[in-house]
């Protein structure tokens, strides 16, 4: 019989009165917590270490970590309820089960969860504080109720459950709304609801809109106080209703972005349900509609690749543990679909293939590669006019005979031009379209080694020039051409193109130097004596973007100069470009970010060619593939100054401002990115240099290098964020 994890941990408390000490805790293999708050010792075993924890007298212990090899003990004042955990396979986390129940068993008495609101839902005053209360229960009274931080607590076993002193100075203390580990409902004004999630909440439809620690929640739809990506347009299946608490991205449990400005995001705190999740064996042995129930036992991929198992980490890493989602599925290595993705996948055992889709039989029988593919049926005249925005024909193969991948397809290329995205578009089937405003209409092939080719179609008889126009923001990859005159509009100059990039012989996310005229728009900005003082980027014939801290030395325009097109900073080669700077802004709100005009603007070549700009207040997607460059950076191995290129990850801002991160010092105009796991051996950023992300076939700048340079830490580096000014680099572009 299945019981939830709730349930588990209730009868685990109650069975552990008279057993062995490790009994009173809840073990996980192959974990680490990352914290501050923490004691080193030696001991022999897990039960010695058990005993520290207990005898810990520098903090409340809740948690300790063993090490096998080590036999190193890591006392801890934190659990995986309060901060993040990473995988590590060497250590043991164990958990004191009476810190992760989030309900009571009888008046509470003996409750550790950490709520910290009343029922009414005013916060609590810390236990140890003196005002607006002067409490009779303090720590020091009662060390051994429990009286830490302002949680809610039960000291005088008061019949009607845990309590807490209150921050309004009317109210001297009120009662806590701590559900029944056996029950765990709550009650509306229409009668009980149950208010309790199952497996990791991604099916919680309730409403609390309160985050653990009382904070409101921003609505989903909403972009202030903090910007993001989770929008109920981009995410239509994930119930985003209001500001209620889900969890639309696969974390452990349900949360929200905050209304606080301070806080980005925080956990809801839910409570397990007691009743074991419904057991749906539809489809279960083949592919009903994504493949989420799917749990048959295929174990290769399309391509014939074998899959890792999930409880490993070689020979990639990743964060889906089966026992951090219990009801995933992640058996062995099975196939499966657990992030709501098309199709079931896996991650593969070939090193240079992270992961790929199954090949699961579909339950009515289809063949599966014909569902997503349709047949072509051409239009001998069929044209296209202007650029092909409004063409609607039926051509699906591009101008070297490959068949058209269909839109709402993610294989075998990912991309982000999907229907729901641009419902305007006409992305029906695999048809030809042109919905970001190219040249002509396109389309992602079915050739896993060709991304996207321009489509077989003839234009229409209109004139072959066309005006120079102002580029409207609608677009996610804008040419910035904000004049009429400044740029030619042909093909080869527009922003972000870049001849296809070779494949790499170093390892993936290691920096290794950059082909040549791979990142055209890559500058270094030098004093007026040739000295490289920081970087920068190219984002129209006459302006420079670049950090404002590069400008501290002078606010003159002639002690800067900017050198282009050059792969090595020696600057020897026939591509370089020297300019000299006419005039410098700075961002007036005192961002970390200004605008270098140039004395004449540069020549378009292979080597010399401005990025593109992003849309207005449109964030990184989740799953861009993104890239830092730096001058030389490798940190000891490579000192010859040349270009260098790393594929760098880039992060939600509520997880790098986690404790074990950057703490809170991340802005809100600001993001940071990076690698949760580990460190990486050579990898440096440079203030000023681009953060730039692929769309399609061009890259667009979404951020400026500002601090957190040693990107060999975990998510270490931090950018200006640069939808955010979009506007001001636009109307400063006109104005100057």
């Amino acid at each position: 019989m299945r019981i939830s994890k709730a349930a588990f941990l209730f009868l685990s408390l109650l069975s552990s009165v008279n057993g062995d000490i490790l009994d009173d805790y809840l073990r996980t293999d192959s974990v680490w917590i990352l914290t501050r708050n923490k004691q080193f010792y030696t001991t022999n075993n897990e039960e010695e270490c058990a005993e520290k924890c207990e005898a810990e007298r520098n903090f409340n212990c809740r948690a300790f970590l063993f090490t096998r090899k080590k036999l190193q003990c890591l006392t801890l004042a934190e659990n995986s309820k309060m901060t993040v955990t990473f995988n590590s396979t060497d250590a043991v986390l164990y958990e004191k089960i009476i810190y992760l129940l989030q309900c009571k068993k009888g008046i509470g008495t003996d409750y550790r969860g950490t709520e910290a609101k009343t029922w009414r839902g005013i916060p609590c005053q810390k236990w140890a504080e003196q005002t607006p209360h002067k409490p009779n229960y303090t720590p020091e009274k009662y060390p051994n109720a429990g009286l830490e931080e302002n949680y809610c607590r039960n000291p005088d076993a008061d019949v009607s459950g845990p309590w807490c002193y209150t921050t309004d100075p009317a109210t001297r203390f009120d009662y806590c709304n701590i559900p029944e580990c056996e029950h765990q409902v709550t009650h509306t004004a229409e009668g009980p609801t149950v208010e309790c999630m199952q497996c990791n909440g991604e099916d919680y439809h309730g409403e609390i809109s309160r985050t653990e620690s009382g904070l409101e929640c921003q609505h989903w739809d909403a972009q202030e106080p903090h910007m993001h990506g989770f929008t109920p347009k981009h995410f239509p299946e994930k119930d985003l209703k209001m500001n209620y608490c889900r969890n639309p991205d696969g974390e452990l449990r349900p949360w929200c972005f905050t209304t606080s400005p301070s806080k980005r995001w925080e956990y809801c705190n839910i409570p397990h349900c007691t009743t074991p999740p419904p057991v749906s064996g539809l489809g279960s042995q083949c592919l009903s509609g994504k493949g989420e129930d799917y749990r048959g036992r295929i174990a290769t991929t399309e391509s014939g690749n074998a899959c890792q198992h999930w409880n490993t980490q070689s020979p990639h890493r990743h964060g889906w543990i089966p026992d951090r989602y219990p009801c995933k599925g992640l058996e062995e290595n099975y196939c499966r679909n657990p992030d709501g993705e098309k199709r079931p996948w896996c991650y593969t055992l070939n090193s240079s293939v992270r992961w790929e889709y199954c090949a699961i039989p579909h339950c009515d029988g289809a063949e599966q590669g014909n569902a997503d593919v349709p047949a072509q049926v051409p239009l001998s005249e069929e044209c296209y006019r202007s650029k092909g925005q409004s063409y609607r024909g039926t051509t699906s193969v591009t101008v070297s005979g490959k068949k058209c991948q269909a839109w709402n397809s993610m294989f075998p290329h990912r991309h982000e031009k999907t229907p729901d995205r641009f419902p305007n578009a006409d992305l029906r089937d695999n048809y030809c379209r042109n919905p970001d405003g190219d040249n002509s209409p396109w389309c992602f092939t079915t050739d896993p080694s060709t991304t996207w080719e321009y489509c077989n179609i003839k234009r229409c008889d209109e004139p072959t020039q066309e005006p120079t126009q102002i580029v409207s923001p609608a677009r996610t990859a804008q040419n910035i051409d904000f004049t009429t005159h400044t740029i030619s509009a042909s093909s080869e100059h527009d922003c972000g193109k870049v001849p296809v990039r070779s494949e790499k012989t170093c390892e993936q996310y290691s920096m290794c130097d950059a082909s040549p005229g791979a990142w055209p728009w890559h500058v270094s900005l030098r004093t007026s004596t040739n000295m490289h003082h920081c970087a920068g980027t190219l984002i129209h014939p006459r302006w420079v973007l670049t950090a404002a801290q590069c400008l501290q030395e002078s606010t003159e325009p002639s002690y800067y100069r900017v050198f282009l097109g050059i792969q090595n900073l020696n600057a020897a080669e026939p591509s370089l470009q020297i300019q000299s700077v006419q005039k410098i802004l700075k961002e007036p709100s005192g961002a970390d970010i200004a605008l270098l005009k140039l004395n004449s603007p540069v020549a378009i070549t292979d080597h010399v060619k401005p990025v593109c700009l992003p849309e207005t207040s449109l964030i990184v997607e989740r799953n861009s593939v993104c890239f830092l460059t730096a001058w030389g950076k490798t940190r000891g191995i490579d000192t010859d100054n040349r270009l260098k290129e790393v594929e760098f990850p880039v992060l939600e801002n509520r997880i790098c401002n986690g404790p074990e991160f950057l703490n809170g010092s991340v802005k809100n105009h600001e993001f940071c990115g990076g690698f949760t796991f580990g460190s990486r051996g050579n990898c440096e950023a440079e203030v000023g240099g681009p953060l730039v992300c692929q769309d399609k076939h061009r890259f667009v700048q979404y951020g400026v290098t500002s601090w957190g340079l040693d990107c060999t830490q975990p998510s270490k580096t931090v950018f200006v964020q640069i939808p955010t000014f979009v506007s001001w680099i636009k109307n400063a572009v006109i104005a100057h």
